[in-house]
């Protein structure tokens, strides 16, 4: 059905039962179906010749804008909080006040910057962010089948909507839900609007008001795209689900990770920086009869 599912990078703990689930999307059509995604390390990619690729956050953090003492503290930050963030060991009770912390400390720094609207564009043009190879036919095929994306974010969502925009793929059935910035009326940024998304909240808490799900209560199939075990949430807003797919790209600390990630993740996608297993299914799915 999906050759795709060959790769040496797929694991899949219960084979039946997601040819199952894929074969119940394909039989419900593709007007019942949405795509619910993150972006950092999802959409886009995770590394790329041995060096990690910025997220959203890192494209701010290390760009010309941010003086040499706020890069120095962000980079603190990260060096503090990131391994608290992936540690297999915490509960997500014990990282989420943590997570709060840390969004929050990087928004005030970034706040202190000057930010300015105009420069947006150009910092993403100087980053060396990547979207995984095959984002076109992803996006593109989207679109051509009217299939609602939802990019459920907790980066910047000035700066990933701009990194979409640039590789030509911000379709009209797309939508972002993510932290944008406040500029005020000279354009200088000088706040983050609420509410604070991290990597544990994504779920109905920060959605409240959204009615983007209400609106597409008939689209009841769901392909739900993460890297993290707080991506699983994404989809709680949709007020009835019939079928959900969840593809989960492992990206770090495999080994110690590849358990935890079979368990939640319906496929997951080991060091693997394209977007082949996505598209794969979704040829099926939108394509063939």
């Amino acid at each position: 059905m999906v050759p795709e599912l060959e790769k040496a990078t797929v694991r899949i703990k219960h084979p039946e039962r997601v040819m199952g689930i894929i074969r119940s999307i394909k039989e419900q059509g593709m007007s019942k179906l949405q795509v619910i995604s993150d972006f950092d390390m999802t959409l886009s990619r995770f590394g790329c010749n041995g060096r990690r690729c910025p997220t959203s956050h890192n494209i701010l953090d290390n760009s010309h804008v941010v003086s040499e003492d706020g890069k120095k503290k962000l980079k603190d930050l990260l060096h503090y909080y990131y391994p608290i963030e992936i540690d297999p060991d915490r509960t997500l009770e014990e990282k989420r006040p943590l997570m709060v912390e840390w969004w929050s400390r990087a928004h005030d720094l970034l706040s202190q910057q000057k930010i300015l609207k105009g420069d947006i564009a150009q910092i993403v043009r100087e980053s060396d962010v990547m979207l995984r190879d095959g984002f076109n036919e992803l996006f593109d095929q989207l679109h051509e089948y009217d299939v609602p994306l939802f990019i459920f974010s907790a980066g910047v969502g000035d700066i990933l909507e701009e990194i979409i925009r640039q590789a030509n793929v911000f379709h009209p059935n797309v939508n972002v839900v993510s932290n944008y910035m406040d500029f005020d009326d000279n354009g200088v940024l000088r706040c983050f609007k609420g509410p604070l998304i991290h990597t544990y909240n994504k779920n109905n808490t920060v959605l409240q008001g959204t009615e983007y799900f209400q609106q597409l209560s008939t689209r009841t199939s769901i392909i739900l795209l993460g890297d993290s075990m707080g991506d699983l949430t994404m989809a709680d807003g949709v007020p009835s689900v019939e079928n959900i797919l969840k593809i989960g790209f492992l990206n770090d600390k495999v080994e110690e990770q590849r358990g935890k990630y079979l368990d939640a993740y319906d496929i997951v996608l080991e060091s693997d920086e394209t977007l082949d297993v996505v598209n794969g299914i979704l040829r099926y799915i939108l394509i063939e009869t």
